[in-house]
C-alpha cells in the first residue's frame, strides 16, 4: 500500500513562525522542535512520510543540510522511523501512545462529588420525556398484534424524519430512512457493509473517539485529515488533503462531522460541503456524515446538510447519520441512517446478524419528541450558550495560558494548552476532583498532547467548580515540570 506523502507547502504553513519562535536556538533544533510539537498536536498524522528534504528547503527557502539535520534529530528522538527502500514516515517515540480514558475508582473531594467532563452530554428534558413515553404508551397497542420487529423502522417516525430533512432543504422519502439503535449502530452497520478488513477510512482529526474505536474493530485503518481550527475563517476542514488522501489509499468510505464537530464545535460553510461531495464522487467514495449535533446550533444555524449536494439523481455518494442521543436525551436510543434505498435494502440484510430492530416504544417517543421539538431545542440551545459563557470565562480567569477553539455549537471547547500534558492530566484530575478526557482519545495513535476537550454540558456550578480542579491539577504538573528541570540543571 502506497504510503501518503505530506506536502512541502502544507507542512510549511502548518510551521507558522517556528524561525521567529525559535530564540536562540539552531535553526535545525527549531524546525525540529516545530515539526515535534505538530505531531502532537494532530496537524502531522501519523504514519505518513514528511516531505522529500529538497521539497522541504525550498518551501522554507532553508538549505538542505539544515533539513537533513532535523530529520536526523526527530530520527534520534523515534519520531521518524526510516526502513530500507522506503520513505521515513511519522511516528510517536517509544511509550508515548497511551490513546484512551482511563477509568479508575476515586474518592470524592471535599467540596462534593467529582465533577464528571469526561463526556458531552446533557441531562433529560425530564417533562418533554415523560410526555412522550406516556404517549408511547397510548400508541403501542396497535404494534401488539404484530411481531413488533421492524429492521428499518416503523413508518410513523421514518416519515417524521424524512419531512425533517425536506424542511432542511434536503427533498427525502421514508424509503431513504432507517432507524438504528444510536448513531453509532448505524456507523457499524454502515462499516459493515462499505468497508473491508484493512481498508482505509479517512476521518477529520480529531474526531470523536467512538467512531475511531468502531472503524478499528470492523478491522479497517482509520486515515487522518487534520482539521484546522487557526484557519476557520477560510475553512478549517483541508479539502485538498482529503481529496490527496482519498486519491492516494484508495478509501472507500469516509467518515466527517462538519456539523459542530466533535469536539471543536466547527461548523462547514455551503462552499465546503459542495466541494467535499464533489470530492466523494471524483473519488468514488462514499461520505458518511455525522449529523447528531446539528440542531445544537449556538451562534448560527447551518447550511443545508452536505448530502444536497450530492451527485446524480440518486444521490448516492453521501450517507447521512442522525440521532436523538445529543439534542434531545442519550438514554433515548434511536438513531438513523439517511440513503439511497439500495443501500437501505443492503443495511437491513446486515443488520440481521446483529439484532431485528430498534425498541418500539423507543421509536414512538422519538417519534413524538422530533414531531414538534422546536420550543425544546430553543430551549437546550439557550442553556448551552448560557454554560459555554461561564465555561469560557472560568477558564479565562483560572487558566489564562489556555487557547480555546470557540465553534459556533456542539457542546464543546477545544482547548490548546501550553504544554503537551494531556494524558498526564486527565490521569491526575480525579485525585483533584474532574474527569477529563485527554486529548489523545480524539486522535490517532497519541496524537493532540496539547490538547484537551472541555464539555459544556454540566450546570454552572459545576463547570466552575470543574475549571478550578482542573486548574489544581494542571498547576501540579507545571510544579513536578519545573522541579524536574530543576533537577536537570543541578545535575
Amino acid at each position: 500500500m502506497m504510503t501518503r506523502v505530506l506536502g512541502a507547502r502544507s507542512l510549511a504553513r502548518d510551521l507558522g513562525s517556528w524561525q521567529e519562535e525559535s530564540g536562540r536556538r539552531p535553526a535545525y533544533r527549531a524546525l525540529a522542535d516545530g515539526i515535534r510539537l505538530l505531531v502532537h498536536d494532530g496537524r502531522v498524522p501519523l504514519g505518513v512520510a514528511l516531505p522529500s528534504e529538497r521539497e522541504l528547503a525550498t518551501a522554507l527557502e532553508l538549505s538542505r543540510t539544515t533539513i537533513t539535520s532535523s530529520y536526523s534529530v526527530l530520527r534520534d528522538e523515534g519520531y521518524l522511523i526510516s526502513r530500507q527502500g522506503s520513505r521515513s514516515t511519522v511516528a510517536l517515540p517509544a511509550g508515548a501512545r497511551p490513546n484512551g480514558l482511563m477509568f479508575r475508582q476515586h474518592q470524592p473531594g471535599p467540596s462534593g462529588a467529582v465533577v464528571d467532563l469526561s463526556y458531552a452530554a446533557m441531562a433529560a428534558p425530564a417533562e418533554q420525556v415523560q410526555q412522550a413515553y406516556a404517549s408511547a404508551l397510548e400508541s403501542l397497542p396497535q404494534f401488539l398484534p404484530t411481531h413488533g420487529m421492524e429492521p428499518i423502522g416503523i413508518a410513523e417516525l421514518r416519515d417524521v424524519i424524512a419531512r425533517r430533512y425536506t424542511a432542511r432543504g434536503l427533498p427525502t422519502t421514508p424509503e431513504q430512512i432507517m432507524v438504528t439503535s444510536g448513531a453509532q449502530h448505524a456507523l457499524r452497520l454502515l462499516l459493515s457493509v462499505l468497508t473491508s478488513p484493512g481498508e482505509r477510512v479517512l476521518v477529520d482529526h480529531p474526531t470523536y473517539p467512538n467512531a475511531l474505536e468502531a472503524i478499528r474493530r470492523n478491522g479497517a485503518r482509520p486515515v487522518p485529515v487534520p482539521v484546522r481550527p487557526e484557519f476557520a475563517a477560510a475553512g478549517a476542514w483541508d479539502l485538498d488533503g482529503i481529496r490527496s488522501a482519498a486519491r492516494q489509499t484508495a478509501a472507500r468510505m469516509a467518515y466527517l462531522i462538519p456539523d459542530f464537530h466533535n469536539p471543536t464545535g466547527l461548523c462547514m460553510d455551503s462552499a465546503g460541503r459542495a466541494e467535499l461531495a464533489k470530492i466523494a464522487h471524483e473519488t468514488r467514495m462514499t461520505l458518511v456524515v455525522d449529523e447528531t449535533m446539528v440542531d445544537l446550533w449556538l451562534d448560527a444555524p447551518p447550511p443545508a446538510p452536505v448530502a444536497a449536494h450530492g451527485r446524480g439523481a440518486a444521490k448516492t455518494d453521501v450517507v447521512t447519520l442522525g440521532s436523538t442521543a445529543k439534542s434531545l436525551w442519550g438514554g433515548l436510543r434511536v438513531g438513523w441512517i439517511r440513503a439511497d434505498p439500495a443501500l437501505i435494502t443492503q443495511l437491513v440484510g446486515a443488520r440481521a446478524a446483529v439484532d431485528l430492530g430498534t425498541p418500539v416504544m423507543d421509536q414512538l417517543a422519538a417519534a413524538y419528541l422530533l414531531a414538534d421539538d422546536h420550543s425544546l431545542l430553543d430551549e437546550r440551545r439557550a442553556v448551552l450558550r448560557e454554560q459555554r459563557s461561564v465555561l469560557l470565562d472560568a477558564v479565562a480567569e483560572r487558566l489564562p495560558d489556555w487557547s480555546p477553539t470557540i465553534g459556533s455549537g456542539g457542546m464543546s471547547v477545544w482547548m490548546r494548552m501550553s504544554a503537551p500534558v494531556s494524558t498526564a492530566l486527565a490521569a491526575v484530575a480525579p485525585n483533584f476532583g474532574v474527569l477529563l478526557a485527554a486529548g489523545p482519545r480524539f486522535g490517532v495513535e497519541g496524537a493532540f498532547e496539547r490538547f484537551i476537550r472541555v464539555p459544556y454540558a454540566r450546570s454552572s456550578e459545576d463547570l466552575i467548580r470543574g475549571v478550578a480542579s482542573i486548574a489544581a491539577a494542571y498547576d501540579t504538573l507545571a510544579t513536578d515540570r519545573d522541579a524536574a528541570d530543576q533537577r536537570l540543571v543541578v545535575v
